[in-house]
């Protein structure tokens, strides 16, 4: 996982939060991650570790921007781990697979229209769901996914 497990836990504990046992084995299981990934593939790769305690550790991470959470169309959460600043995703409705954009213009406007309605803007997110290029191209990816 970018930064490496042990720059996280460093990181984590400069913020004032501990390294234990638990987290370490929530952030060795996210590092053998390769794509989107739910709280319970997480518990079963880390079975010693509690449910309750894999949610809060998720929701710190979350917070601090090591892995982003990724609501599905569908109703389901995924999350994934970041590998750049403030980003949105593009999600495939039909394969699943998450392309991260980046879009200071996009974030500009964001802010401009929160200023404009006198809205106090704490964060922001979005998901575009549509077809990847592969399923677009896909002989049936006329049907609905």
């Amino acid at each position: 996982m970018p930064p490496a497990t042990d720059e996280t836990l460093a990181r984590l504990e400069g913020l004032g939060h501990r390294a234990t046992g638990s987290r370490r084995a929530v952030l060795d299981a996210i590092s053998l991650k390769h794509a989107p990934f739910t709280v319970e593939d997480i518990c079963e790769a880390a079975p010693g570790v509690g449910r309750a305690t894999v949610f809060r550790t998720m929701k710190l991470l979350q917070d601090l921007e090591l892995v982003c959470r990724l609501p599905l169309g569908d109703g389901g959460v995924r999350y994934e781990v970041s590998r750049s600043e403030h980003h949105h995703h593009l999600i495939c409705s039909r394969c699943g697979a998450v392309t991260e954009f980046s879009d200071p213009e996009l974030d500009a406007l964001i802010v401009t229209n929160a200023r404009r309605e006198a809205f106090r803007l704490d964060s922001h997110s979005l998901e575009l769901y549509g077809l990847c290029a592969a399923c677009s191209a896909a002989p049936n990816a006329l049907r609905n996914p």
